[in-house]
């Protein structure tokens, strides 16, 4: 995401950009907050930074992603009011919504109940940077604004299969179905294991539209409210992986595990506030983002990888 943010902001014209390196400056510690502002001096921050994963990540640390994230984003706004900066763009996710929030979810929602439990500590500590805006722009007067984007997916994606989302993690397991791991040579198609049940239903942000999204409210909106940033259409995830089988040409056998969580229900964001309040609405179509995302992956995991080798010449 924070490549596709920094692309669109020098589209615009904007050269005086710092992306801070996790190496450089551990934003979980407060010196390394306050050394990052010392040396960049920024005057609007674009707060991405977090530590993210799928539904097995979350399930397996959920201390570290609530902590990290809380303190990440705390400690960001802390020191950016004290430094004195014009504006605070914290981005949150659609986990912060309640489990069971009537669809499409409405940013009015948002405190009507507890969110879906495999993923509720890293949402609440998103859904905190909200609570910390508005208080300080009630007290201090500071402009800060927070965003709810929806599952966001499009090249450049986590593919690990220990911590990515559910795109990537689908694109990975029937590439890995189709192609010998060593060799990188085609074989016969191989059964993919897919969690839970395939009922659940989730909506998808291609990054570019995301990015786009992001850089129009730092540009445009400065007020109170949350807002929602997705495309309004969601999709089963048995329809999801049929539809990456096809596009991809996957032919085997797809075996739902049943005893794995399937998370919330369904994901799907009204999103006319994105559109009134900054003219953002969201232009890829799903297939299309899916099919930019396999060949990357394609190009990236599998030919690049098959040249090294010798395979593909």
């Amino acid at each position: 995401m924070g490549a596709y943010v920094v692309n669109k902001l020098k589209s615009l014209g904007c050269r005086n950009i710092f992306v801070p390196r996790q190496n450089d400056y551990d934003l979980v510690r407060m010196d390394a907050v306050k050394r990052l502002y010392r040396q960049a001096k920024p005057h609007i921050v674009i707060h991405l930074a977090a530590k993210v994963g799928g539904i097995g990540a979350n399930k397996a640390k959920p201390g570290e992603f609530f902590y990290n994230n809380l303190m990440m984003g705390a400690q960001l706004m802390e020191a950016g009011r004290e430094a004195g900066i014009e504006k605070f763009v914290a981005v949150g996710t659609v986990c912060c919504y309640p489990k069971f929030t009537p669809v499409p979810f409405r940013e009015d929602d948002l405190w009507n109940g507890y969110p879906e439990e495999t993923n509720a500590p890293y949402g609440i500590a998103k859904k905190m940077l909200l609570v910390q805006a508005q208080s300080y722009r009630s007290q201090y007067g500071f402009n800060a604004i927070f965003l709810l984007p929806v599952n966001l997916y499009g090249p450049g994606d986590n593919f690990n299969p220990y911590t990515s989302h559910v795109i990537p993690a689908l694109i990975k397991k029937v590439y890995d179905a189709m192609y010998d791991e060593y060799r990188q040579k085609r074989r016969v198609h191989q059964d993919i294991i897919v969690w839970g049940t395939g009922t659940p239903s989730r909506e998808f942000l291609y990054v570019e539209d995301a990015a786009k999204g992001i850089v129009l409210a730092a540009q445009r909106y400065n007020k109170a409210e949350p807002v929602n940033l997705g495309v309004g259409l969601e999709i089963s995830i048995k329809d999801l992986t049929a539809l990456i089988s096809k596009l991809t040409g996957f032919k085997g056998r797809i075996v739902w595990d049943t005893s794995k969580p399937d998370g919330q229900p369904r994901r799907c964001l009204n999103t006319e506030r994105a559109l009134k309040e900054f003219g953002f609405s969201a232009k890829m179509p799903l297939e299309e983002g899916l099919r930019k995302t396999i060949n990357w992956y394609k190009k990236e995991y599998i030919i690049t990888k098959g040249k090294k080798r010798g395979i593909y010449k």
